[in-house]
């Protein structure tokens, strides 16, 4: 019973790899969830407002970008991210902003 988990949508025990519940079809997972080129082409087009960040789920750090938007400097900061994001690999990204 140790290779069992409950299911996220329906409680019912399922297997720990499972990638969805085979009951009631809820996805088990959330790791690898978001986008890195949506949020490397939002960071490009739209970074100075902070969008990245808030695709990213980093509500502080967007709000900062939206409070320091008049000043050109979040601006910079998303073009330099934009080029990390696209530089780093899949599984780092995943990883790190899941």
């Amino acid at each position: 019973m140790s290779d069992m988990v409950f299911c996220r949508g329906c409680g019912k025990p399922i297997h720990k790899e499972a990638v969805a519940c085979p009951n009631c079809g809820a996805p088990q997972r959330t790791e690898g969830t978001k986008n890195k080129i949506v949020a490397a082409l939002l960071a490009f087009f739209l970074g100075w407002f902070g969008a990245h960040k808030f695709y990213l789920g980093k509500i502080g750090q967007g709000v900062l970008y939206l409070l320091f938007c008049w000043t050109g400097i979040p601006a910079i900061i998303a073009f330099i991210e934009f080029i990390i994001y696209l530089c780093m690999s899949e599984e780092k990204f995943a990883r790190r902003y899941g």
